[in-house]
């Protein structure tokens, strides 16, 4: 077994849930080195948790230490920035979502992987729980038969006190509202499992924060094999619920959960005095249970490292979220349905998901 040397770029409120991703890994992984732009936060962090090395600077540490794998968990204004200085310096990417702040940014990243020969995996921890994967399977090998309805709901809360975070709340340095920062992970999943979508609709608005940003916005969702579904994001929902149901030809499966996903959290369906039972067996025979969680989606990284293999969440698979949400931006903007495929470089959208990106 390989052992891989990490740094954490980013001590904030979200390294909690890199620091326990490492630690469940065990000793596949040893933390060499932390950075943050506050050197008292930085080096209180290092100290409660045994890491050698404090930066205030991510370049100087990743050509002092030379890490393996980096995990970024800073605001997503800087994560283009990081994520090539590291691609450069040899070590692959496990960065926050979102991963940059439009396609044009992306494709910057995809470029570096190809003359690095190393790759940035973007945070998409739903897709890693026991019971997702398991819907996956089941999906690719036609047990449900065709998808025909979706919904996908992020119903969240946020208060005031959260968007006095400076970064918060602003094109420029969070590159978007409740679709790009919070309902970006059931998207995902919803994404993944239905298929490929066709053409999006969209209407975003900002109701009731004092942000720039959209704190609402709706979709619906035409997928190539037919299919429809809606989404549904916001941060102004005090009942919080994350839920995401999928209706095919054989039965209907669903999780109802907040942050994360074990097994409990999901329901199957057949039809009332349905005699396919089949579709139900095949459903109750998950082997494992594990929540979607950083730590599983580490794992799978590690494993992608040891073979030398593209890991799951990048490239195409990254791409895809980034590219339905600037379609949906565009059409909350515009008024107009957008196609996938169609924003092209040359195309305001392509640049920055409010379009003022040129």
């Amino acid at each position: 077994m390989k052992q891989y040397r990490v740094a954490i770029i980013g001590t904030g409120n979200s390294v909690g849930n890199h620091l326990t991703a490492l630690r469940q890994v065990g000793e596949r992984v040893e933390i060499v080195a932390a950075v943050d732009i506050d050197e008292a936060r930085v080096r209180s962090f290092c100290e409660q948790n045994s890491i050698p090395r404090w930066f205030t600077n991510a370049t100087e540490m990743l050509s002092t230490v030379q890490p393996d794998l980096v995990c970024i968990v800073t605001p997503p204004a800087t994560h283009l920035e990081l994520s090539l200085a590291s691609l450069e310096a040899g070590a692959w990417v496990y960065c926050e979502k979102p991963l940059c702040a439009s396609l044009a940014q992306f494709d910057q990243i995809e470029k570096a992987e190809a003359r690095t020969g190393r790759y940035v995996s973007t945070a998409f921890q739903w897709r890693f729980g026991s019971a997702a994967k398991h819907v996956k399977q089941l999906i690719n090998a036609g047990e449900l038969g065709r998808p025909l309805v979706g919904v996908c709901n992020t119903l969240w809360y946020r208060t005031l006190a959260y968007y006095q975070v400076p970064w918060r709340g602003k094109w420029a340095t969070e590159t978007g509202g409740v679709t790009s920062t919070l309902g970006i992970h059931i998207t995902d999943l919803f994404l993944w499992l239905i298929g490929e979508w066709r053409e999006v609709r969209a209407m975003l608005g900002t109701l009731d924060r004092p942000v720039e940003v959209e704190d609402v916005s709706m979709g619906i969702v035409k997928f190539e094999n037919g299919a429809m579904g809606s989404i549904a994001n916001s941060v102004l929902s005090p009942r919080q619920e994350t839920y995401l149901r999928l209706d095919f030809q054989r039965a209907t499966v669903e999780v109802t959960a907040l942050y994360r996903a074990s097994n409990a959290n999901w329901r199957f369906s057949i039809p009332d005095g349905s005699p396919d039972t089949e579709a139900l067996a095949q459903w109750q025979n998950i082997e494992r249970d594990a929540a979607g969680s950083h730590g599983e989606q580490l794992a799978d990284l590690l494993d992608s490292m040891d073979r030398g293999e593209r890991p799951l969440v990048s490239g195409a698979e990254a791409r895809r979220i980034l590219e339905f949400n600037a379609s949906m931006y565009k059409a909350a903007f515009t008024g107009q349905p957008v196609v996938r495929g169609s924003i092209t470089p040359d195309d305001p959208f392509y640049h920055a998901m409010n379009g003022q990106g040129t």
